[in-house]
């Protein structure tokens, strides 16, 4: 199986995974092996996990609302998906067929679904509107077409939601000719960018599963073991531990490739481990990454290490209110340059970092060119890395969110290449 990063992390979707497909893979490859008693005896972590509110969700209805007003838009559409389930707490699955969410500036929210998932729908249904429905035979976005009518929309501004697909964008425009189709990015990531107390909490318990999960596997490390048995045993870690994750692992000069390898990979001693996961709590995501060596690192191994702490230093030292995404990214890419592993992308090769919330990639980005300035309750991964084709990588990553006067980690920094956690 031939897995990427960006694949990984898409897969593991709205829980951070099925356990992850590293996981899946490790699954089959292990099927007859047993998991470890160390990884058995672990105790969830999730007892003391409190849930976002109704009253926190409608809450982001009613700013929402204030946003498209401030934005000139009357009405926006959320299909199924995180934006979906951060203001209804609905969580579907895309078809076909048209479901999805309408938020109006003035008015209550209403729900479109096919008729034969409305008694589905009004199960789900946690903050209250109305549920539009349509038979197979009729088309939904005539449905919405005369719903607009009757709220005497005939004119304004409709906006999308970034992910939901062409054919309904498309048919929704065809079917209200008289009705503009904007982007409702203003509102959608508008809400979602700032996290509340209550979301941070959320994802410092997500990033302390994580931890301990990774602490867990690390300890069953041995030469000969694959990147898949490796991951397997991970994933298991998060099971014990009440939730649902996974890591993806490359060893050697393999963690050169900053998305990973599809090649079967068989750990020996001294060389570079380089893991990247996480999971999700109440659908806030985690995602760590660690570099450790088996054994005893060399002079060079450390010297990178190194290098990229101080890189993950100079933007704790950074960032706080008012900067710009795009300092962030240079302060950690002119360490690395002026310590000999540059310049621009050619070690490394990535930007410094996402944001991070419900999605475990989502806005806004720590790269070049990005003039957003930072504000309080906005969530990033920091994650410097020094990529040596035919060598090894390396990748230090914590999340962290910035503060009034700063920044503050959801999880503490490794203390060396020997001592992966704090």
């Amino acid at each position: 199986m031939t897995l990427s990063r960006r694949s990984f992390i898409k897969s593991t979707g709205i829980t951070l995974g099925t356990v992850a497909l590293a996981g899946n893979v490790a699954c089959q490859e292990n099927s007859e092996k047993s998991v470890p008693e160390s990884i058995k005896n672990l105790k969830p972590m999730t007892g003391d996990v409190i849930p976002v509110t109704l009253e926190e969700r409608v809450g982001r209805i009613e700013k929402a609302k204030r946003l498209m007003h401030e934005n000139a838009i009357d009405v926006i559409f959320i299909e199924p998906g995180s934006s979906m389930t951060y203001f209804s707490d609905i969580s579907w699955w895309r078809s076909e067929r048209m479901l999805g969410l309408f938020i109006f500036a003035k008015g209550d929210i209403i729900y479109i679904c096919p008729k034969f998932e409305e008694n589905k729908m009004r199960e789900r249904l946690k903050v209250e509107g109305e549920i539009h429905t349509w038979e197979e035979h009729e088309s939904p976005f005539n449905q919405v077409s005369q719903l607009f009518k009757d709220k005497n929309l005939r004119t304004g501004n409709l906006g999308f939601e970034e992910t939901v697909r062409f054919f309904i964008a498309d048919n929704l425009a065809k079917a209200n000719p008289g009705i503009n189709t904007v982007s409702a990015d203003p509102v959608t990531i508008g809400c979602r960018i700032i996290k509340s107390s209550n979301e941070l909490a959320l994802m410092k318990k997500a990033n302390d599963i994580t931890i301990e999960a990774y602490r867990a596997g690390i300890k069953e490390l041995r030469e000969g073991m694959t990147q898949h048995e490796f991951a397997g045993i991970v994933s298991a870690a998060f099971s014990a531990l009440g939730v649902k994750g996974g890591v993806f692992t490359q060893f050697g000069e393999y963690s050169a490739f900053p998305h990973g390898s599809s090649k079967l990979q068989h750990l020996k001693e001294g060389d570079v481990i380089l893991m990247d996961g996480g999971c999700s709590v109440e659908g806030y995501r985690s995602d760590i990454s660690r570099t450790i060596v088996l054994g005893k690192a060399n002079k060079r191994q450390k010297e990178v290490w190194n290098i990229l702490h101080r890189a993950q230093d100079a933007v704790l030292q950074a960032a706080k209110p008012g900067v710009t995404c795009e300092s962030l990214d240079l302060a950690a890419r002119k360490l690395i340059t002026e310590n000999g592993y540059g310049p621009d992308y050619k070690y490394f090769s990535h930007r410094l970092g996402h944001g991070i919330g419900l999605d475990g990639h989502e806005w806004t980005y720590l790269v070049k060119g990005n003039k957003t300035k930072l504000a309080p309750g906005m969530c990033f991964s920091n994650e410097p890395g020094i990529y040596i084709n035919g060598e090894f990588g390396m990748r230090l990553e914590d999340c962290m969110y910035i503060t009034d006067d700063g920044v503050a980690l959801f999880s503490q920094q490794s203390p060396s290449i020997t001592e992966p956690f704090a």
